[in-house]
């Protein structure tokens, strides 16, 4: 005969100090306190470019459907945890389709671009064509609600060369500035730069910031120079910052440092040690949060 079971609640998960979860993005979200985090800046795997060699990782569903799907659910319920007057910073890539090729070869010059799995071309798509992911990501958040508010151009001074010959080399990426609300909390004094007359002048959307290595580290890293405009501009001192695709800890890493606390997210249990060393984490300060 069957018996009927009630399946608890997971706790909801308490915010003191700065603090790293390892844990799934989605899963862990749906655990913090709502309207508790400030400000929100990541930037997610991008779809069909690497493999980092873990169960349940982003970035390579069998389509950019899938991708886009999976990261809207992640990101409605960061709006969820996100104050009334907070704000979201997502920097996403773009690539290529693979012309349905199931690998990538590797390039002398960047050679973690290899891959032995990669998505087929999207429906609708050509061999060659630019999948204009940013943007379809981008729209897709301002569907389900989230105020688009800026489209930031990263240029890339060092960008990695690329072995093309029939395009120009891309040297940008983009970071979106996203709100939950309508009105929101926006510091313009706190990141205003000089001008060509030399007087201060509003920030305007094209930031040229260096690609910044990280050792120890096999994946693209944030350059804190690209985080830290956007921590001065939506937090205050001893706001909670955000960063779901945790990584090496970079965001931790610049909230620290300007006096905000953070709170990291990431699933690979190697990248959690690595950022926690980077930060000086203490163990204590690590939760594992179970499935």
């Amino acid at each position: 005969m069957a018996r009927k079971t009630k399946v608890p609640s997971p706790a909801t998960l308490k915010l003191g100090d700065s603090v790293i979860y390892e844990g799934d993005a989605l899963q862990t979200l749906q655990r913090l306190p709502s309207n508790s985090i400030q400000c929100v800046i990541t930037s997610p795997p991008y779809w069909g470019l690497r493999d980092y060699g873990y169960d349940k990782q982003i970035g390579l569903e069998p389509t950019m459907a899938q991708f886009i799907n999976h990261l809207v659910a992640i990101f409605s319920e960061l709006k969820r945890v996100l104050s009334e007057d907070g704000t979201l910073w997502l920097n996403i890539g773009d690539g290529y389709t693979s012309g349905n090729r199931g690998y990538r070869a590797s390039d002398k010059k960047n050679p973690a671009r290899q891959m032995t799995v990669r998505p087929d071309t999207p429906e609708g798509l050509k061999p060659k064509d630019l999948l204009g992911l940013p943007w379809r990501l981008a729209l897709a958040l301002q569907d389900d609600g989230w105020y688009l508010r800026t489209d930031v151009i990263w240029n890339k001074p060092n960008a990695m060369p690329e072995s093309v010959k029939d395009r120009p080399t891309r040297s940008h990426e983009y970071l979106f500035m996203f709100t939950k609300s309508e009105r929101y909390y926006y510091d313009q004094e706190a990141v205003k730069e000089k001008g060509f007359n030399g007087s201060m002048r509003n920030r305007r959307s094209v930031w040229d910031v260096k690609t910044q290595p990280f050792m120890g580290a096999h994946f693209a890293t944030f350059p804190t120079a690209l985080v830290e405009p956007c921590v001065r501009a939506s937090s205050r001192n001893g706001d909670y910052v955000l960063d779901p695709f945790f990584g090496s800890g970079t965001v931790g890493v610049v909230a620290e440092s300007l006096g905000r606390r953070y709170v990291g997210i990431e699933l690979n249990p190697e990248y959690v040690d690595l950022a926690a060393s980077r930060l000086g984490v203490i163990q204590s300060n690590v939760v594992k949060v179970a499935v």
